[in-house]
């Protein structure tokens, strides 16, 4: 059985097709839910330290979620 970071390499990492799966998983990490289980925390990090436009995607989340949070009213 292959490491959770080499099959999801197989399936096309940093082509889109993986970066969408992992995108979800960074999608639930700013919201504070588990990630999806085909991409658990290690797999997601790894991706995130050599995928420079998930980062990316990654910080305008974080950056949306906080712009959001300061409109909630008192």
């Amino acid at each position: 059985m292959r490491s959770g970071i080499a099959a999801l390499r197989s399936i096309g990492d940093h082509v889109g097709v993986c970066c969408a799966q992992f995108r979800v998983a960074v999608s639930a990490r700013v919201d504070g839910e588990a990630p999806p289980p085909e991409v658990p925390d290690a797999v997601l990090d790894a991706h995130l330290l050599e995928c420079p436009e998930c980062r990316r995607w990654g910080e305008r989340a974080r950056r949306l979620r906080e712009l959001a949070a300061g409109l909630d009213g008192p």
